[in-house]
């Protein structure tokens, strides 16, 4: 699949396509976050035309969201460089159908998965810009860069807290400086620093052009649109 080709249409623009009987026409709703606060509104239904199906909710963002940062994914190691700049205008964001949860009776959707902040943080694009297999990439990986990193924090903290691990870590030291290795604790931890960050961007880089290309894009669990369904009363 070319990655320029136009595979994403919005409803108004499928003139022969409606909400399919059982799923609720939610344009218009409150979007919430993991912690129940509203990072904006539904503007749209983005469908696939080959799988027929919607795949998106296209999020039109909150104010606050705009106001709380144009630094995606947080900065590198150069802080003057920033992955991504939100640029003026920029309002909108997709939420992949399978991390949408409805609130029938209130009339507002939720994700568990995703709070303000991973919002605040990731690409936004400009409501009548096409959607480019790139752009979808950048959500579904910026969307699970909060998971991802949220378990190797978990990782690191236990680790750092084993009194085992700090005891092998002093002993470490204390071997190398016997062998007459003088390379000082700070050395050493920055190179486990640039090894981590350079493992970490190998992956990133390898998930996103695996994706690019992927017929079976829509196959994963983010598109699973089962809970979006309306539940039978």
């Amino acid at each position: 699949m070319s990655t320029s080709e136009k595979h994403l249409y919005r409803l108004e623009e499928l003139s022969d396509y409606k909400i399919a009987s059982g799923y609720p026409d939610v344009r218009g709703w409150e979007v919430r976050d993991l912690n129940n606060r509203v990072i904006g509104k539904v503007s749209e239904l983005l469908a696939n035309v080959e799988r027929e199906k919607v795949v998106y909710l296209d999020v039109e963002v909150d104010d606050t969201i705009i106001d709380a940062g144009h630094d995606p994914y947080g900065r590198p190691a150069n802080k003057d460089v920033h992955e991504f700049i939100n640029e003026k205008g920029e309002n909108h964001v997709i939420i992949p159908i399978g991390l949408a949860e409805l609130n029938e009776e209130k009339e507002y959707v939720s994700t568990s998965t995703i709070d303000h902040r991973t919002f605040a943080e990731t690409k936004r694009f400009r409501r009548e810009a096409p959607i480019a297999r790139e752009y979808e990439v950048i959500i579904l990986d910026s969307y699970g860069r909060r998971q991802r990193h949220a378990t190797e924090a978990e990782e690191v903290e236990d680790l750092e807290q084993s009194e085992a691990y700090l005891e092998e870590r002093m002993e470490n030291i204390k071997a190398r400086h016997r062998e007459g290795e003088h390379r000082t604790e700070s050395e050493l931890h920055s190179g486990r620093e640039a090894e981590t960050v350079s493992d970490s961007e190998s992956e990133d880089t390898y998930r996103r052009n695996r994706w690019l290309d992927d017929e079976d894009f829509y196959n994963r669990s983010e598109f699973d649109d089962t809970g979006f369904r309306k539940r039978k009363r």
